[in-house]
């Protein structure tokens, strides 16, 4: 595997690709959402318009709620700083941009509200049941970036501050919990 380890093979993959692979792991490991948009238009009325933004994946569960996922490559170095700050290892901005462009989703899909539901309902019609509605009941959201295995005890037990922060809102995944949590889904599903 080289220098980059278990995810160099990832060099070779486009963006989309490399997000299409991750989110049929992601499907497997959270089996509650049956459909995926890409690219999804969110309206944010601001005091000069409305203005658009997308998406890159919206998550629909089977009862019709939704959250959103962001999925970055696995860089090695996105997630803490190597040195301290008064003491602290402090996200770097890369998650810090993420775990914020992933709560601006939020805000705007929250504020779009009956409308967006009415809107995204319309918008996939042909890709859902008839019957079935898109609903914006205060969605979550999921990052999935960087990687842990190259963090200190120290770095790890600050990340984890920065996870529980931000749980109310995201849930921020590495590639090594990402492996891991498969890994155990696997050897589950083996037992049965």
């Amino acid at each position: 595997m080289g220098k980059g380890g278990q995810f160099e093979w990832y060099l070779h993959y486009s963006e989309h690709q490399w997000q299409e692979e991750i989110l049929q792991i992601v499907l497997l490991l959270y089996p509650k959402y049956v459909f995926v948009f890409r690219e999804v238009p969110v309206y944010s009325k601001y005091t000069d318009g409305i203005k658009e933004k997308s998406l890159d994946f919206l998550l629909v569960d089977s009862n019709g709620n939704t959250d959103i996922i962001e999925i970055k490559k696995p860089f090695e170095n996105a997630i803490m700083t190597k040195g301290v700050y008064r003491d602290n290892f402090i996200p770097l901005r890369e998650l810090s941009g993420t775990v914020m462009q992933v709560e601006k989703y939020v805000y705007y899909l929250n504020r779009w509200s009956e409308e967006g539901e009415k809107h995204l309902t319309n918008k996939y019609k042909d890709a859902i049941p008839e019957g079935f509605s898109i609903k914006i009941t205060n969605p979550s959201g999921i990052i999935i970036m960087g990687r842990e295995n190259n963090l200190s005890t120290e770095q790890k037990r600050d990340f984890e501050v920065v996870k529980r922060k931000y749980k109310n809102v995201v849930d921020i995944i590495t590639y090594d919990s990402l492996i891991e949590r498969l890994e155990t889904t696997i050897k589950q599903m083996k037992k049965l």
